[in-house]
């Protein structure tokens, strides 16, 4: 049973998922007018994700005061996130890039921790009115339908997200791209890191890696993933929270290949090894 806290917690980041949904997909239609701002090297900030953002934070603090925030661009004040036992995650737009060009591959993200661990993770693909949300312990839905991760058991089963950080050097994520496809399978890249792991809690694609992400990014996915029967690496470890880490998802079957994939393996294990290859 879910206390009365984290219900309340759920069914408020499901409402403020869709009233952001609602403002960012009607600046989307308007976004040959929005500023735009570069953070770094395919990293891109406009006012309608701020506007989004500021929507949120609003919402939250005004039903859960004692909540700590963190917003991918407002930052979090110095000092909050160690005062508090709950703290809200936030990423207003997540995939700013499909965002300004008109790909449909953006999503509100939010997330709620409690005492250290994912709690609520809610994901909303307002172009597509898909609300994927999950508690800890209560499954994940897709506009309140149960969801599952897929039933795959190799590579070929499937497409798996591989996600790109200026971050980190471009070796690491081409090194994932061959080791997936010398094992026989295919990557997927959608421009929203939130978007593909909700898209592996939903069975749509059978695994995720990222070799550097924040945690705005991620942590709802993250949770959906767990909640929908698959497998996540530990992202909030080394103070993945505030410093970003790597985000691993799999299909509960091929949790020995996405490793794999991802480099987590000892160097030299291969499909030799039984690891990362179909049979």
């Amino acid at each position: 049973m879910l206390s009365n806290g984290v219900i309340a917690r759920l069914q408020a980041a499901k409402e403020l998922a869709r009233e952001a949904g609602a403002k960012a997909l009607d600046l989307h239609r308007g976004r040959t007018t929005l500023d735009v701002i570069s953070k770094g090297p395919q990293d891109r900030v406009t006012e309608a994700d701020r506007a989004v953002e500021d929507l949120i934070r609003d919402g939250l603090a005004d039903r859960f005061s004692g909540d700590a925030f963190l917003g991918e661009e407002s930052g979090a004040s110095a000092g909050e996130l160690d005062r508090h036992e709950g703290i809200w995650v936030v990423d207003p737009i997540d995939g700013t890039d499909c965002f300004v060009f008109g790909i449909p591959s953006w999503c509100i993200s939010i997330a709620w921790l409690h005492r250290g661990q994912m709690t609520v993770g809610v994901i909303y693909d307002a172009i597509h009115d898909e609300m994927f949300a999950a508690a800890r312990g209560h499954g994940a839905f897709l506009n309140d339908r149960p969801i599952t991760a897929s039933s795959a058991t190799d590579t070929s089963g499937g497409l798996i997200g591989i996600g790109y950080s200026s971050r980190v050097s471009p070796a690491a994520t081409l090194a994932a791209m061959q080791r997936l496809m010398e094992a026989g399978g295919m990557f997927h890249r959608c421009g929203s890191g939130a978007l593909s792991l909700a898209w592996v809690a939903a069975g749509r694609l059978v695994g995720y890696f990222e070799p550097h992400i924040n945690s705005w990014d991620c942590l709802a996915g993250l949770l959906l993933v767990r909640e929908a029967g698959g497998w996540t690496n530990d992202f909030l470890a080394g103070d993945g929270l505030t410093r970003g880490n790597p985000a691993i998802a799999s299909a509960p079957g091929l949790i020995d290949h996405i490793k794999f994939v991802s480099g987590l393996v000892p160097a030299g294990a291969g499909p030799a090894d039984g690891v990362g290859a179909p049979a």
